[in-house]
C-alpha cells in the first residue's frame, strides 16, 4: 500500500474543508449531487470518446497503482539474475531450464526460455526489448487516460458553473430557487479545479512513475540475461546492474 498516495489525498482533503471552515463556511455547502454527476460524469464521458474502450480499461484498471504499485524489488530481480548466473556457470544454460515453470511473470519467463534455447545474445535482446516497447506504448496510454481526465474535469466545471447560471436567470422571480442554482454553479467548478489537481494529474504523473519503473526492472533483467548469454562474471554481473539503482 502507498501510504504517500493516501496521506496526500487526506492532506488535500483537510486543508480546503479546513479551511472552508475556517472560513465560516459549512462542509455540506460543497456537497452538490448535482455539480458532481456534471463534473464527472461529462468527464468519464469525454474520455471515454477519446480512447479505444481497451485503453479506457487500462486506465481504470491501473488507477490501482496509484495505491497499491506493483511489488517488484530491483534489488530481489538482482538476486535472481546472479542466482541464475551462477547455476549456469556450474552446470551450463540448460541448468536454468527448471526453473522457468516456476517464474509469475511472463516477460522473465519468456526471456530466460531464449536464453536457455541458446539464443544469440543480440537475438534476445532485440526480441525483448521490442516487446518493452510495445508494453510501454500500452501502459503509458493508460496512464495518459487521467492525464487527458486532468485537463477535460476544470472546462466541465466551467460548463457547469454555466448550468448553473442559466437555472438562476431562468428563475429570477422565484427567490427560492436563486440559491441552489448559485450552489451549483460555483461547486461545480470547485470540483472540476479540485478533481483535475488533486486527483486526476496526480494520479497521471505517479502512474507514468511506476511505467518508468517496470521499463527500468525489464531493462535491467535484459542486461543481465545478455551478460549471462555472454558468459560474464557473476560479481561482473551484479556491478553493471546495482549501476541502475545509483
Amino acid at each position: 500500500m502507498d501510504l504517500t498516495s493516501i496521506g496526500g489525498i487526506l492532506v488535500a482533503l483537510i486543508a480546503i474543508l479546513g479551511g472552508q471552515l475556517l472560513e465560516g463556511g459549512r462542509i455540506g455547502s460543497l456537497l452538490q449531487l448535482t455539480a458532481f454527476i456534471i463534473v464527472i460524469g461529462g468527464t468519464m464521458g469525454a474520455i471515454m470518446l477519446q480512447s479505444s474502450l481497451p485503453t479506457f480499461l487500462l486506465g481504470v484498471k491501473m488507477i490501482g497503482w496509484a495505491f497499491k504499485p506493483p511489488k517488484r524489488p530491483p534489488q530481489s530481480l538482482i538476486d535472481d539474475v546472479i542466482r541464475w548466473s551462477t547455476m549456469s556457470r556450474k552446470g551450463g544454460l540448460l541448468a536454468l531450464e527448471p526453473l522457468i515453470e516456476d517464474l509469475e511473470d511472463p516477460f522473465m519467463k519468456k526471456g530466460l526460455q531464449l536464453l536457455v534455447d541458446g539464443a544469440e545474445p543480440e537475438v534476445l535482446r532485440e526480441s525483448l526489448e521490442l516487446e518493452i516497447g510495445a508494453a510501454e506504448e500500452r501502459l503509458r496510454a493508460g496512464a495518459k487516460v487521467w492525464e487527458s481526465a486532468g485537463g477535460y474535469a476544470p472546462t466541465i466545471g466551467i460548463l457547469g458553473a454555466v448550468l448553473g447560471l442559466i437555472h438562476v436567470m431562468e428563475n429570477l422571480s422565484d427567490p427560492s430557487k436563486l440559491g441552489g442554482g448559485i450552489a451549483v454553479a460555483f461547486v461545480a467548478t470547485i470540483y472540476g479545479v479540485g478533481s483535475a489537481n488533486l486527483f486526476f494529474l496526480p494520479v497521471s504523473n505517479k502512474l507514468k512513475a511506476h511505467v518508468a519503473h517496470e521499463v527500468m526492472l525489464r531493462n535491467m533483467l535484459i542486461d543481465g540475461l545478455v551478460s549471462i548469454a555472454n558468459g560474464e562474471n557473476p560479481r561482473v554481473i551484479e556491478t553493471k546492474l546495482q549501476g541502475y539503482l545509483a
